[in-house]
């Protein structure tokens, strides 16, 4: 397909009338020959410059105006172009002597798979001198070969630290010093309409700067591809396209407050809103990474609902709540961080270290800023009571403990996608419960065994699993997987390195 650039320029006519006469230029000609039109100046009398538009004009006061040529002129040096290559195996066709016979040209092969590469195209933002870049997971996601190309053209190959699935955010480094950053700011100051800029690679056009405002907070799309995602979305209205996952969204000074990652649209290019990873749940991700190896994710231990409208509609005449407002704790996971707290059933959420909760996903990004072992305060409503609670979070396991390199995401090393085992199967194959694959993600371990969709495990590393919070739980490193498929048949993989 033919691209066509086109160009418009405008003409601009310039007139001034103030007091009687204004002072022009003579045009002149360049070294060069070609006409340079000079102005000089243009009396305005007495008046000051914008009086003529009218008396509805406000008095202009430059400082009181938000100036983004600072922050776009500072923030763009630190926002590099990422290319991400995949080598991936392509079948050869093999010999037909049907086609050789009308005359089509076949290539000769011994066999062996070609290795095709795909390449795509993202951004990352440097956040450290000596050369350690943030990104989005899916940006370097199965990629073979990563090269970053800095704002000043400079080329280098990427190696991955670490990646989060749960947040889409990943952590690569180049090797150079002396590198231009971006500075974290605070996404939790963030203010409704407050002016930020989206900084990326659109389509490979480097360097890109859009500007929009802060359109909401903490939404939640459930657009991550994880059981155990993580979402707190920043919306705004800043032109987003693809190519810009993985840039920058700044503020006015400069700051760095979020990842750009997702845009809402039924064409998969820009409509009018993008998202982005809140920097708390970022700055916490990568400081994870480059400390431990492996995010330090911490569980308060419950299960909760938004108490809304519609709560309120169903539930809650039955429950005697009729103020919106808070999350309504459904469930309490025994020897969770909650439980051992206090926290029960039917407990109202108010705050969380001061933090008033107003959407779910409030709660979510308060706790993915901590670590287990870490405390918070939560505070609670019990009837006609509040209470305070110090929570002390504990890690998937259940343990107030930090996790090793060695720990595993099960869920992640498994590679696919899991749902809960109904109870008419469950019926059906006379098990007490399961997690069944639902989807596979090629090169995970499932993958790999060749087990197929409809699997139904049952236990891993001989650990009971009834449900896929149970999958959450399992930090070691997976040895043997057994299961059912629907139709009956039993299955016992062991996992052999």
């Amino acid at each position: 397909m033919t691209k066509r650039v086109f160009s418009f320029l405008g003409l601009v006519a310039i007139s001034a009338l103030a007091g009687g006469a204004a002072a022009w230029g003579v045009a002149s000609i360049s070294e060069k020959g070609s006409p340079v039109e000079i102005i000089d100046s243009v009396n305005y009398g007495n008046e000051a410059p914008g009086s003529s538009l009218g008396t509805q004009f406000t008095a202009f006061q430059a400082e009181q105006y938000p100036d983004l040529t600072y922050a776009a002129e500072n923030a763009v040096k630190a926002v590099v172009n990422i290319e991400a290559v995949q080598e991936v195996e392509m079948r050869q066709r093999s010999y037909d002597p049907f086609l050789e016979f009308f005359g089509f040209p076949q290539q000769p092969h011994d066999g062996r798979p070609q290795i095709q590469e795909r390449r795509a195209g993202g951004s990352g933002v440097i956040i450290s001198e000596d050369g350690f870049i943030v990104t989005n997971n899916h940006v370097i996601e199965n990629a073979t070969k990563l090269r970053v190309k800095l704002y000043d053209e400079r080329v280098f190959d990427a190696k991955v630290i670490g990646t989060d699935p749960t947040t889409d955010i990943a952590l690569i480094k180049i090797e150079e010093q002396g590198l231009p950053t971006i500075p974290f700011g605070s996404s939790d100051g963030l203010r409704l309409g407050e002016w930020v800029l989206a900084i990326g690679s659109p389509f490979d056009l480097q360097s890109t700067i859009t500007a929009g405002i802060v359109s909401a907070k903490a939404r939640r799309l459930d657009v991550i591809p994880n059981e155990f995602r993580i979402e707190s979305f920043i919306q705004t209205d800043a032109a987003v396209n693809p190519g810009n996952s993985g840039g920058a969204l700044v503020n006015t000074r400069g700051e760095l407050v979020g990842i750009n990652t997702v845009i809402k649209s039924s064409t998969g290019s820009y409509i009018g809103y993008s998202f982005a990873v809140p920097e708390t749940i970022v700055r916490k991700v990568v400081v994870d990474l480059k400390e431990y190896g492996v995010v330090q994710r911490a569980l308060l231990g419950i299960s909760y609902r938004p108490i809304d409208q519609r709560f309120i509609d169903e539930m809650g005449k039955e429950l005697g709540i009729s103020e919106i407002g808070g999350a309504y704790v459904a469930s309490v996971g025994e020897g969770g961080a909650a439980s051992e707290a206090g926290i029960r059933k039917g407990d109202i959420i108010l705050s969380i270290d001061g933090v008033k909760i107003d959407h779910t996903t409030t709660i979510t990004e308060q706790i993915a800023k901590h670590r287990p072992n870490d405390k918070v305060k939560i505070s609670v409503k019990r009837g006609n009571d509040v209470k305070h609670f110090d929570v002390l979070l504990r890690n998937k396991a259940g343990k107030p403990e930090l996790l090793t390199r060695e720990s595993v995401d099960v869920v992640e090393v498994l590679g696919g996608k899991f749902v809960d085992a109904s109870a008419k199967l469950c019926r059906q194959l006379n098990i007490k419960g399961g997690v069944q694959v639902a989807g596979l993600k090629e090169g995970g371990l499932l993958a790999r065994a060749r087990v197929r969709s409809g699997f139904v495990i049952t236990h891993i590393n001989d650990r009971p699993v009834y449900e896929v919070a149970d999958l959450n739980r399992l930090t070691d490193k997976i040895q043997s997987i057994d299961g059912i498929y629907p139709d009956g048949r039993a299955a016992s993989y062991v996992i052999v390195e």
